[in-house]
């Protein structure tokens, strides 16, 4: 993180890409002396420059206007700058190699405030697929990345980003209700896996992997799904070694030398499978 020296000129706006930047790679909501204590500045400054990045949309404060991430704003533009680098090249490539070795539609996302964002996506050349672009966004509670996103977090935390129960329903198969979403997270902690089972949309799966950073935190997720009449919950486990064969290879690119993926334990997929056999 950038410790901008307050004597130089140009230093107001490397204070304020310092804060942006902090609040950025935090793994949660950042509070005011969070960013304040991070970012080594005076409070007062801190609070004027966090001010700022929310009226010009590029951090979102919580409901309750005590904590701050990263904005739609934030989130776009780093889309655009993926867009239009090598990095977005080289990523998209192996989802492109990903999805022909795989035959289904693969996402990468991002969590952006309190939803995921498609940052990039490939789609199956197999007919019944759902198509969604990059730049849309999903909730956290009901998609495979989404619980990537949240299995670290504390009830209190998760309560910031998405509110208490009963959380929104989109099919019969939500999850509404905390203690299901607890489960369901302790489960992705355990295997490194989330699923989405026809929780967001009717009759499709998904299977999703997280990207960590050097100190663990799940900066991204990749994702593969489809529809339920080709696939099921256990037919995507075999795609798991290909999932974060990928997953590494975007990781190594995005964050050389400090990525690191979940390894691909065949314990874990044994006792995955056994759940997939027994319905989930």
């Amino acid at each position: 993180m950038l410790n901008p020296d307050p004597q130089k000129p140009e230093s107001t706006a490397l204070r304020a890409f310092s804060v942006l930047e902090y609040v950025a790679r935090a793994n949660t909501p950042v509070s005011l002396d969070d960013a304040t204590q991070a970012c080594k500045l005076p409070k007062p400054t801190v609070f004027r420059i966090l001010t700022m990045l929310l009226e010009a949309g590029l951090v979102y404060r919580e409901p309750l206007g005590k904590r701050y991430s990263v904005g739609a704003r934030s989130a776009a533009l780093a889309l655009d700058i993926l867009r239009h680098s090598t990095l977005r090249s080289q990523s998209h490539a192996v989802l492109e190699d990903l999805v022909d070795e795989i035959r289904e539609t693969c996402n990468l996302t991002i969590l952006d405030g309190n939803q995921v964002l498609y940052l990039d996506r490939v789609e199956t050349p197999l007919p019944l697929r759902l198509h969604l672009e990059p730049g849309m966004r999903v909730p956290l509670h009901c998609t495979a990345s989404g619980k990537l996103f949240l299995m670290d977090m504390s009830q209190k935390q998760i309560e910031r980003l998405i509110g208490k129960p009963p959380y929104k329903r989109f099919t019969s198969r939500t999850i509404t209700e905390w203690e299901p979403l607890r489960d369901e997270l302790a489960r992705a902690r355990e295997t490194g896996v989330g699923l989405h089972d026809s929780e967001l949309f009717d009759d499709s799966v998904a299977i999703a992997v997280p990207l960590n950073d050097g100190a663990g935190r799940v900066y991204a997720a990749l994702a593969v799904h489809g529809p339920s009449s080709r696939l099921d919950i256990e037919a995507c486990t075999a795609f798991l070694p290909a999932l974060r064969a990928a997953a590494s290879a975007i990781a190594s690119a995005m964050l050389p030398g400090k990525a690191d993926t979940q390894p691909d334990a065949s314990a874990q997929r044994e006792e995955y499978e056994e759940q997939g056999r027994a319905g989930r």
